[in-house]
């Protein structure tokens, strides 16, 4: 393979050019991916307690506290908290 100059460039080379590459969309993909992740749980916030008395009520249940603080932490274990 040449490149622009007219010299055939070393196989040796090349590899690591590749190499390099991938590292570097790896890196630029996790970050932009990262950025992204943040954004969107800004914009769209996991779910809280009030989030849960709302749905509650809509189901037409009248929630305890204790009922609240039970959901919240089997949520919380689920989601690895």
């Amino acid at each position: 393979m040449k490149l622009g100059g007219g010299k055939p460039v070393n196989t040796t080379l090349w590899i690591i050019l590749v190499i390099v590459a991938l590292i570097a969309g790896v890196a630029i993909g996790f970050f932009v991916a990262r950025q992204y992740m943040m954004k969107y749980l800004k914009d769209n916030p996991p779910i809280n307690e009030q989030m849960l008395r709302v749905m509650m009520s809509q189901m037409g249940r009248k929630p305890s506290e204790k009922q609240i603080k039970q959901m919240m932490n089997s949520m919380n274990k689920l989601s690895g908290k």
